[in-house]
């Protein structure tokens, strides 16, 4: 799903002494580098087999004309989680790892050159949404489609904190897993919300049935994204959330990644950077070999993978790049259902396998499910509980759904909660140095300095997809109105830290214009989680989301209209 930024232009940062939540220092660590080049060719994904021998055949080709010889057949892969040495730049060429490249400088007339060769590509391989002006768009693919918004170049930004980033990103896997499993700890803490939030509610009443009935969920699956910013005056890079349910555009996120690293060696003598510097996304390679491990685990050959979506998505193309991996790579069928489809069709069979449309369902993954607009009934309710009760493999499950919510994210920043789920210090410190300020509506001297300075902080209800949250004024507005009805409402919000990031230059196509703007972005880690009871299998980061948007707009959902796709550039 879209999230929303917790940022705005930079400004200093002055909190209460008492409000320690957030005052980490980063320390020196002793572990090993995580994300460095790579030389392994990858001949087991996928994605791009069909664009992957043009990419690697036109990037051969460039490479003789402006370098004189030809990279080698296997591409330099810059990953997260593999330790292997790190390419040589050739000496005599003119490669620049520019800290402050500024997009800004380049002329018009070159700028319309790289756009015009980016909307191609982006046509030709897939990087598009469904035009929200075709209605028909988000139900019959191959219908109204536009390229993705997109940034034309990448975004720089610091390898210590992509490395950083994706360092924890098993750590957050780990950490999901452990706090499923409190199911008290669940409950208790969103007592208070359920009280006021109506959806979150009917979710902890979900998770409670599962609780009453001893319901064991022996393999368990998560495919997460931790969303960060990097902080301009701490140079921290702090955490906006975990995203647990939805976690969007391991597809096309890959696609943007290829499509600089193609522009940066196209347009070389102009541009002077170097494409190895984009690292290579393999979100949606990661993904699939999740989904696929989890099917092989349930062990029914006859399954399929069920995609639970909304019953329009112009997202589809972003979701599609994963089922086709699934059946290109690893031969298993999926199958896509609204909610409500799966309540007109599905039914519990007596050892609890889940048939819908009369097809067994080995993993049901959810693409849908995360917001209050996605239960616009009771069908869609029942439906959500008919795959709880099932023996099909959930991603997430209700309890990993509901350790993403906002609240949790507060509650394990309180000092000596991640104690409780994790043993390792060194993973546990990790983890702290990327929170940020986290409280809850019953803190009176948080709520007194936010009145008083509400442009420090953003207020977030316990809702995903992008636009929920509240910035600026609206932040004292909301809070007065709650102090003067005297009702419990408080407690369907929290109240975070606002992070400035630096705002850089950009050029931001949208609806084939492009145009020039000052941006901040975020950076999403995705992570994948497989465990079968006491065996983990999978515990990987798997690539990565950029995403920038006019640093003038508070939020920064793509699939919600107030952001754009990019890659990175490391500086």
């Amino acid at each position: 799903m879209g999230v929303g930024y917790s940022s705005c232009s930079s400004r200093s940062l002055s909190f209460p002494s008492s409000t320690c939540s957030f005052s980490y220092c980063p320390t020196t660590s002793n572990s090993k580098t995580t994300c460095t080049f790579s030389d392994k060719s990858h001949s087991n994904h996928l994605l791009f087999k069909p664009t992957s021998k043009f990419l690697q055949t036109h990037i051969r080709k460039l490479a003789q004309k402006t370098i004189g010889k030809a990279p080698s057949s296997a591409p330099f892969f810059l990953r997260c989680g593999r330790v292997v040495e790190p390419m040589e730049t050739q000496k005599g060429n003119d490669f620049l790892q520019k800290p402050s490249f500024d997009p800004h400088s380049i002329d018009q007339e070159l700028v319309q050159k790289i756009a015009y060769d980016a909307l191609v590509w982006s046509s030709l391989h897939g990087l598009v949404v469904g035009d929200r002006n075709s209605q028909r768009s988000g139900k019959v693919p191959g219908v109204g489609m536009v390229h993705a918004p997109i940034a034309l170049l990448p975004m720089s930004f610091p390898e210590s904190h992509w490395k950083q980033a994706c360092e924890v990103a098993p750590i957050f896997n780990e950490l999901v897993d452990r706090v499923s499993l409190d199911g008290n700890f669940l409950q208790e803490s969103l007592s208070r919300t359920k009280k006021v939030d109506t959806f979150t509610s009917r979710l902890l009443d979900i998770h409670s049935k599962m609780l009453e009935i001893n319901k064991k969920e022996d393999i368990r699956l998560g495919l997460h994204r931790s969303d960060y910013m990097l902080d301009e005056q701490t140079k921290l890079l702090l955490q906006i959330e975990l995203n647990t349910i939805s976690s969007s555009f391991p597809g096309l996120s890959c696609l943007v990644s290829e499509l600089h690293r193609l522009l940066l060696l196209q347009f070389r003598e102009h541009l002077l950077l170097d494409p190895e510097r984009v690292p290579r996304n393999n979100a949606v390679n990661g993904f699939a070999e999740a989904l696929a491990k989890a099917w092989t685990e349930y062990n029914n050959p006859r399954a399929v993978i069920m995609v639970v979506v909304q019953p329009e998505e112009r997202n589809m193309y972003d979701q599609h790049w994963l089922c086709a991996v699934l059946k290109e790579q690893y031969q298993i069928t999926t199958i896509r259902k609204s909610l409500a489809e799966i309540d007109a069709t599905g039914e519990l069979q007596a050892d609890g396998t889940l048939l819908v449309g009369g097809e067994a369902v080995a993993v049901v993954y959810f693409r849908a499910g995360y917001a209050p607009t996605d239960y616009p009934s009771e069908f869609e309710w029942r439906a959500r509980l008919l795959m709880e009760q099932s023996s099909a493999i959930k991603c997430p499950s209700i309890a990993y759904h509901l350790a993403g919510t906002k609240k949790i994210q507060q509650e394990l920043a309180k000092p000596g909660v991640l104690e409780g789920f994790l043993e390792n210090k060194d993973d546990i410190s990790k983890l702290r140095r990327c929170f940020a300020g986290l409280w809850s509506l019953d803190d009176l001297q948080i709520i007194k300095d936010a009145i008083e300075r509400p442009g420090l902080y953003v207020m977030k209800p316990q809702r995903e997809g992008g636009g929920n949250n509240i910035y600026g004024d609206d932040v004292k507005e909301t809070l007065l109105r709650l102090h003067m009805t005297g009702n419990q409402e408080d407690a369907a919000y929290i109240l975070m830290q606002r992070i400035f990031p630096a705002v850089s230059p950009a050029i931001l196509m949208r609806d084939g214009v492009s145009h020039r703007d000052q941006t901040i972005s975020e950076l999403g880690v995705y992570g994948a989680y497989l465990r079968n009871k006491t065996k983990v299998i999978m515990n990987d980061n798997c690539g990565y989301l950029m995403r920038t948007k006019v640093s003038s707009s508070n939020e920064g959902g793509v699939a919600a209209g107030f952001a754009v796709l990019d890659s990175i550039y490391l500086v």
